[in-house]
């Protein structure tokens, strides 16, 4: 009985970091700690714009015409109610503010924003 205890620990263990999004973006820094966010749905966009759910551990490419839509029925079909969004830090904030205001109109009220821990050096923005 230990023994399967113990294998299935270390299934568990093997298997929990597989389940973050593969997607990849330079989150912004913040000394601030983010809160769980397993209790709703994450949107991603990466440095190039493109938009992705992460829905049961999966991220799927949604076409940004047909976001509103996919994310109100994702949201309905998991009861989600929260939307936390990973911003590549390199993304205009004119694209994640227009990115917020279309959250908001899908009707989720619940929005937070996910960044990396602070590690000692703050990247200064790019850009002017």
């Amino acid at each position: 009985m230990v023994d399967v205890v113990l294998v299935l620990l270390i299934i568990f263990m093997i298997s929990a970091p597989l389940l973050q999004s593969v997607i990849e973006v330079e989150l912004p820094q913040t000394t601030t700690r983010d809160t769980d966010f397993n209790e709703g749905m994450l949107v991603t966009i990466n440095e190039q714009g493109a938009l992705f759910f992460s829905v049961d551990g999966r991220d799927y490419f949604v076409n940004p015409r047909d976001f509103e839509s996919r994310l109100q029925e994702i949201g309905e079909q998991k009861g989600y109610t929260a939307v936390y969004l990973r911003a590549d830090k390199d993304v205009p904030y004119g694209e994640v503010v227009d990115l917020v205001s279309r959250i908001k109109k899908a009707g989720f009220a619940s929005l937070g924003l996910v960044t990396a821990p602070y590690d000692g050096e703050l990247t200064a923005p790019s850009g002017p």
